[in-house]
């Protein structure tokens, strides 16, 4: 293959005992990893040193006795990571926080302190909460509706984003001599007033070295590709073929053009679980280790939790999928649709939907060559600017630092050295221009 013009992202979602249902019961693991900080610590520095972009931590706001063990007894995303950033120096550090259940404010002076706190190394990413119950733990009589989320987000980030460029990168003086400790002229109140939110303002801190965090979205619906086209700096995604990796990867950079923007402004990161053997055979026994660890009960309950946690214990295991009408719809909704549809396409029960939910084998499987052949395949062929790596097996990121990376440095498709000491500069994306200080010099 010809040796790409640009070089690929990589990003590691830290998963604590891991996405997987049973990966928890697995000699390898520690049944606590998703509260051992240490553990973290040496993720996120294993990370670094392959020269990773980003580690990722993913939440959610509704457990219950169903949900994966991961999800029940896990670490708060913006205090593990500001923790982390104490332990790093290079790496950017992104976190999920809701736009349904939660305030501007806060959120503004949250990561606005993790992005200061890291020297500019921070990322959001931004969910509307797909799971229905979590309105049961926030007061609220009902969850949103999925279009209406979408909507409260797009206000929601305008309101951040807004407070972020509180102070311009000059207002303050700290001269000592005169007393000034900042210019009033360049402190902006935001003084917003919208349909969902009021918010006065000004923010209490002021804008890190890379101007504002970097914006995550994970959408795949049609309003969520909108919103991640037109908001979003880096967009999580996952698709099975990379026939459907290049065909959303199109997708969303015309839609991104299409309001304005650059195809280079917004970066696509499917999430992919590599597992990586000595041998191909040797690759495929981790991931049976795995996969076997799984009783078709658990498979159900997993299952279930993208259905509004449904009972999928009631239908038959060997009949075909059942027909469960619009239920989804107002939680998982694009990946909801994708399974019913792949369920009647190919005629599969509900066995087979269960246990290809709960286990599904990664497309980026074999020996440290053949997944770096992968991945270049799927850059190359314009699929992704970048990856997001899960762990698919214990110490899957690990083996992909240590046996995977060097590769790709050696084909000139990763870096061998941080460009950056920023996420953005890293990520090659502009420093956005403070709001105000725009508005001054066209004046």
């Amino acid at each position: 293959m010809s040796k790409p013009r640009k070089q690929l992202k990589l990003g590691a979602l830290l998963h604590g005992v891991g996405g997987n249902p049973a990966m928890w019961r697995h000699p390898d693991v520690q049944p606590d990893a998703s509260v051992n900080f240490e553990l973290y610590k040496q993720w996120a520095q294993k990370a670094e040193a392959g020269k990773l972009d980003l580690i990722f931590i993913a939440d959610g706001l509704y457990i219950n006795e169903k949900s994966i063990p991961h999800f029940q007894n896990r670490f708060e995303p913006i205090s593990l990571l500001s923790a982390l950033a104490s332990v790093t120096k290079n790496i950017g550090l992104v976190g999920t926080l809701s736009t349904s259940y939660s305030e501007p404010f806060t959120v503004a002076r949250q990561f606005g302190s993790l992005d200061v706190l890291s020297g500019g190394r921070a990322g959001w990413n931004i969910v509307t909460s797909p799971l229905e119950g979590s309105a049961l733990n926030y007061g609220k009589k009902e969850h949103p509706e999925h279009d209406l989320r979408y909507r409260i987000a797009t206000e929601y980030l305008d309101v951040t984003r807004g407070l972020w460029d509180s102070w311009e990168d000059d207002a303050f003086v700290r001269d000592k001599a005169t007393g000034v400790f900042f210019d009033p002229a360049k402190v902006h109140a935001l003084n917003h007033e919208g349909e969902f939110f009021s918010v006065k303002g000004p923010l209490n801190i002021a804008r890190s070295k890379q101007g504002r965090p970097v914006i995550f979205q994970a959408g795949s619906s049609e309003v969520g590709k909108n919103y991640a086209a037109k908001e979003a700096d880096a967009i999580f995604t996952g698709h099975e073929t990379i026939e459907d990796a290049i065909a959303f990867y199109q997708d969303v950079k015309a839609r991104a053009v299409s309001f304005g923007r650059s195809a280079d402004d917004v970066l696509v990161f499917p999430g992919i679980g590599p597992i990586i053997g000595a041998t191909a055979e040797e690759a495929e026994r981790k991931y049976q280790e795995v996969a076997n660890l799984v009783t078709i009960e658990t498979a159900l309950n997993y299952l279930g939790r993208f259905f509004e946690h449904h009972d999928f214990s009631q239908y038959p295991l060997d009949e075909p999928f059942p027909d469960l009408g619009d239920l989804g719809r107002n939680s998982f909704q694009s990946g909801t649709d994708k399974i019913k549809r792949d369920a009647k396409e190919r005629n599969l029960t509900l066995r087979q939907v269960a246990i290809q939910s709960a286990t599904p084998r990664s497309k980026f499987i074999g020996t440290p060559e053949q997944v770096a052949d992968i991945l270049e395949e799927w850059f190359v062929r314009g699929a992704a600017d970048g990856f997001m790596l899960a762990e698919s097996v214990p110490n899957g990121l690990t083996d992909f630092v240590d046996l995977v990376v060097p590769i790709l440095q050696e084909r000139g498709l990763f870096r061998t050295e941080y460009e950056s000491g920023t996420l953005r500069g890293n990520l090659g994306l502009a420093i956005p221009a403070n709001r105000y200080a725009k508005e001054e010099a066209s004046i």
